[in-house]
């Protein structure tokens, strides 16, 4: 899908979901341990995730394409301090510094070329959590079954999970994982 249909996707609302991923909400909390740190949400869409972890009190920065989920993130968070960056995922290289987060969360997307980076990003000790729609075979939206976990091979497997989805507003079946950094 085109960077314009995200946008008017969002401008219409039928994209703008209230409550934060449940695997999300489960897995800040280990990880903040009562000291939520920096946290990076990835293709944030409205900002569910990233106003939540704001909510709880972790620096966030979140990043989409869309200009249109910016600015509705941005009329949902009230006054909590989010950072966002309009970055077109497919055609611009998002910069996540080595080392710098706790949580990294990529929440139904998937560009393969991006797990390197978000890899490197998380700080020895902390956690992405990636939420991927699955097909039989491979497509560039979709995972093979399997292989989100193969990409975290040497990390701790906190989560995993392969089926159907545990939110109404996905259909398609899906691989979570969170994973920690060694």
């Amino acid at each position: 899908m085109k960077l314009k249909e995200w946008d008017q996707r969002y401008q219409s609302g039928e994209t703008a979901f209230d409550t934060p991923v449940p695997l999300v909400v489960e897995i800040a909390e280990i990880v903040a341990a009562g000291m939520p740190g920096r946290a990076l949400d990835v293709a944030c869409g409205a900002g569910r995730n990233a106003i939540y972890l704001a909510r709880q009190g972790w620096q966030v920065k979140a990043v989409d394409g869309s200009a249109a989920a910016l600015a509705t993130l941005h009329q949902r968070n009230g006054d909590l301090p989010i950072e966002t960056a309009l970055v077109d995922l497919e055609r611009e290289a998002l910069n996540i510094p080595a080392g710098c987060y706790d949580l990294i969360v990529a929440a139904y997307y998937l560009q393969r070329d991006l797990f390197p980076a978000m890899m490197r990003g998380v700080r020895q000790g902390g956690v992405l959590i990636a939420i991927v729609h699955v097909a039989g075979q491979p497509t560039p939206r979709r995972a093979a079954p399997g292989e989100l976990k193969s990409i975290f091979e040497g990390w701790e497997i906190l989560h995993y999970y392969e089926g159907e989805p545990r939110e109404d507003c996905h259909r398609q079946p899906v691989a979570e994982i969170a994973a920690r950094k060694p």
